[in-house]
């Protein structure tokens, strides 16, 4: 090739077998054309001096609310400022939550519109399935529309799920959908919750003398988590689906998951960034109310363990954007959820290497896994030729102070308000092309839709073979 469109030079590349190397990245038609040593010649149409900071995969977020209501993104303003805030933090693909009761076809291209309106990343989407007539169309969701992950609230009983207009159901359904996804190659994502347990806890007395946020947890503590999470994976093992525990937020759900894993493989954890970072002692009151719950400092220390030995496999935002008019209220009448995907990268890096976790392994889990876990890879999740050129530029030795002013969110809040992060995000970029460019935003969004048909077990073995 006599002229490539973009040199990034003078960068310390992430790559996998070798960690954190000297070399020159060139860029053609949204894909990495070369790996190079510096002193290699190579034209381009343009070379961007990186100084020495480093170059990374770009983060995917796998776990993202979007829409005023947070079932479905319905206008530019969903797409453009929440996607906008990923970028801004280094997240180059996310994958969003899609909630209906009704059948998907339709929604799926709605959403897709208006994503494509005005997205800064690459984006895929999740379903979240409540009806018989959503498994029996499973099959045709992968195939046709290119999505292989479904979630299944197993705490959508009675009529808990009616405020997002699901219907209830239970575990006759969830043994169905968990067998109807292995064979379409696909995954199941449970929110895992025992709600009967719940409904139980709600009649105690209201105990707030430790604060609103452990008078929270309490409703919902650890064994409600641990509980459902065993019981979804000892039904995925008995009908051989892949089921992703999402936003694992203590030691004892994590503990749950590695005891079954031990017996049966194909089962995954997912955390959060706000169980990595925040606890019940955090200062910012009813802002920091989420299902399930943040948690003590020993479950924090407990999830970063995991994240260290591998335990847990992602890292995701739960980003949920709805307005702070939701939040400012008691903890009890209070809306859940908090917008995130803006920190995911910067707080989960700067916080681990804080804590001596290995860099590899902080990529892995903000980046890679997913793009195994969800059929991304190799084109997403890791920088080699071919891949796509989607990087996260960053100073390790910079600083970001976290301000809701600067995170793009039409929530106009974060949890985190005033925290340092260790770490700067200089650029972003999404399949070559500048989403951020010296901390400043693009003007031009250039996201696009990303087709999934494996998810799971199916694409991990997917991805082993592209290793060969």
């Amino acid at each position: 090739m006599s002229e490539f469109d973009l040199r990034l030079r003078g960068g310390r590349v992430f790559l996998h077998d070798n960690g954190l190397t000297t070399a020159d990245l060139l860029i053609h038609d949204g894909r990495i054309a070369g790996v190079i040593d510096p002193s290699a010649p190579a034209q381009a149409i343009e070379t961007v001096d990186l100084n020495g900071a480093a170059v990374l995969p770009g983060a995917i977020d796998p776990h993202v609310h979007l829409g005023k209501d947070i079932r479905v993104p319905r206008d530019r303003e969903d797409a453009e400022r929440e996607t906008a805030s990923a970028a801004a933090g280094g997240v180059t693909s996310m994958l969003i939550y899609l909630m209906s009761s009704d059948p998907y076809d339709e929604v799926h291209h709605s959403a897709r519109a208006a994503m494509e309106l005005g997205t800064h990343t690459d984006f895929g989407f999740h379903y979240v399935l409540g009806t018989d007539e959503h498994v029996r169309a499973v099959p045709s969701y992968v195939r046709e529309l290119g999505v292989s992950s479904f979630k299944f609230f197993m705490n959508f009983r009675g009529d808990e799920g009616a405020y997002l207009g699901m219907p209830g159901n239970d575990d006759g359904f969830m043994y169905d959908l968990l067998g109807t996804t292995a064979d379409a190659g696909a995954m199941v994502n449970p929110h895992p919750e025992n709600i009967e347990i719940v409904w139980r806890l709600r009649q105690e007395p209201r105990d707030e003398s430790k604060g609103p946020l452990h008078a929270w947890h309490l409703t919902r503590p650890p064994l409600v988590e641990a509980e459902a999470e065993q019981r979804v994976a000892y039904l995925a093992a008995a009908t051989g689906a892949s089921a992703y525990a999402v936003h694992t937020s203590s030691s004892a759900g994590l503990d749950a998951m590695r005891m079954q894993r031990s017996a049966y493989p194909n089962l995954f954890v997912e955390t959060c960034t706000h169980y990595l970072t925040l606890t019940t002692s955090a200062c910012c009151g009813t802002y920091g109310k989420v299902n399930p719950p943040l948690r003590p400092e020993s479950d924090l220390e407990a999830l970063w363990a995991g994240v260290a030995d591998g335990s847990v496999d992602t890292v995701g935002s739960d980003h949920n954007a709805r307005h702070r008019s939701f939040k400012e209220k008691d903890i009890w009448s209070a809306s859940a959820g908090f917008p995130g995907t803006g920190v995911l990268l910067p707080l989960t890096l700067g916080e681990g290497l804080r804590r001596h976790v290995p860099l590899a392994r902080l990529v892995d889990a903000t980046s890679t896994r997913s793009a195994k876990l969800f059929g991304l890879y190799p084109r997403k999740g890791v920088i080699r030729v071919g891949s796509d050129a989607d990087l996260a530029v960053v100073d390790l030795d910079g600083e970001t102070t976290i301000a809701a002013e600067q995170q793009h969110s039409a929530a106009d809040y974060t949890p985190w308000e005033g925290r340092h992060a260790p770490v700067r995000i200089v650029h972003t970029l999404v399949r070559g092309h500048f989403a951020v460019r010296d901390g400043q935003l693009s003007e031009q969004p250039r996201g696009s839709y990303l087709h999934r048909e494996r998810s799971g077990a199916s694409a991990l073995a997917a991805a082993e073979k592209e290793e060969l």
